[in-house]
């Protein structure tokens, strides 16, 4: 495998290189039967804890690694060329969620969550959209009442990643409803608590592994001490762990590309037509090529974002960037692949035909691929002074 030429660090190797091998032994083996039972156990998270995975830029003192985010984005590319459907629980619990808690958190929510969370004994989860609620996050419904000592939280939550087995949620609520997106508000909750309850889990078309599930809550009481930053301040918390999550699903989408890709370029050695590896023949080089080419562009682009966050350069405009390019390559390519495997590419004995289904999520969460476009644009103009 060939690595896009970047600046990096003995550290982000060494966690690539980590897991990579995790990925080898542990992801791609069990990556089909995963998808056909539509569930991972949580032990696997476990087993990827021991190695660091679960609180790879958690400080030390909290038990995590104290790595970067190119380190995280370099092992995150690993991760999901073993297993998309694993790697989106391992990004969700840590780029959306629990680097949430280091950044807004108190000490208190600091020492209560992230030793925990480093070790996978209890996982995180993010929830901001709703039923009808998802790109447009400030017209979100679940509402917070303030009753003194605790609030009473009632509503909806949708599409939550890791929710079946998650033991902490970043819920955000509306607490000022006439604000709109500046009356929102951010909330660890916890599971157990009653008046919240589970969904039925989603029948997806990709990442059928992941467990996604609505999060329902009928006059739940959640503790004041549950607030994470200040009242009103949610939306910005959200946004802020986005610009993140779209750093971890670039590398998802490039994660995918590569495995296609490796796929396509063994098959296309070894199937014969016309009495050739249809490697030789130069409509087949092309596609190859073109694919070669793309992944290196969208990993490059992948770790300009990771290396500006890192430094703590704001970043939104190339995390999106990342996102679009590496979303909408990762469908080309995959599609390719399944192109060049013929009709081998449309049954399930071939993994190219998972990698297909799985790409077409990465270009939908953590803002649809028209949601991109817009920051971008956005952030362009407001650079150029317009």
């Amino acid at each position: 495998m060939t690595i896009a030429t970047h600046e990096t660090n003995e550290a982000a190797e060494m966690a690539r290189d980590s897991a990579r091998d995790f990925a080898e032994k542990r992801l791609r083996p069990t990556a089909q039967e995963f998808d056909e039972h539509e569930a991972i156990p949580k032990s696997l998270y476990q087993e990827a804890a021991e190695l660091g995975f679960m609180g790879m830029m958690f400080p030390e003192e909290f038990g995590g690694l104290g790595l970067d985010y190119t380190a995280y984005a370099m092992a995150m590319e690993e991760l999901a060329r073993g297993n998309a459907a694993f790697q989106v629980g391992v990004t969700v619990h840590n780029s959306l969620v629990c680097s949430g808690i280091i950044k807004f958190g108190t000490d208190e929510q600091k020492r209560r969550y992230l030793p925990k969370a480093a070790k996978a004994e209890w996982i995180g989860a993010y929830s901001l959209s709703e039923p009808g609620s998802g790109t447009d996050a400030g017209s979100l419904k679940t509402r917070a009442e303030d009753k003194g000592d605790h609030y009473l939280v009632n509503g909806t939550k949708a599409w939550v990643t890791n929710a079946g087995f998650a033991d902490f949620f970043l819920t955000f609520v509306s607490t000022s409803p006439e604000l709109k997106n500046k009356g929102i508000t951010a909330l660890l909750i916890d599971k157990g608590l009653p008046g919240f309850t589970l969904g039925k889990k989603e029948m997806k078309l990709g990442i059928k592994a992941s467990d996604t599930r609505e999060l329902i809550f009928q006059n739940c009481k959640v503790p004041k001490s549950a607030l994470l930053g200040k009242v009103n301040e949610g939306f910005k918390i959200a946004m802020m762990q986005l610009d993140n999550g779209r750093i971890s699903i670039a590398s998802q989408a490039v994660g995918i590309a590569q495995a296609a890709f490796e796929e396509a370029v063994k098959y296309a050695k070894q199937r014969q037509q016309f009495g050739k590896a249809i490697a030789e023949f130069q409509l087949t080089q092309a596609k190859l090529a073109q694919m070669a080419m793309n992944i290196d562009a969208a990993r490059l682009l992948t770790y300009r974002a990771a290396g500006l966050m890192s430094r703590g350069v704001k970043c939104t405009k190339e995390a999106s960037m990342a996102k679009l390019f590496a979303s909408q390559m990762c469908n080309k390519v995959c599609f390719d692949a399944v192109q060049i495997h013929g009709g081998n590419g449309y049954v399930r004995e071939f993994p190219v035909e998972r990698y297909f289904r799985d790409a077409r999520i990465t270009e939908i969460y953590e803002g649809t691929t028209e949601v991109q476009h817009l920051i971008i644009a956005r952030e362009v103009l407001a650079q150029s002074g317009s």
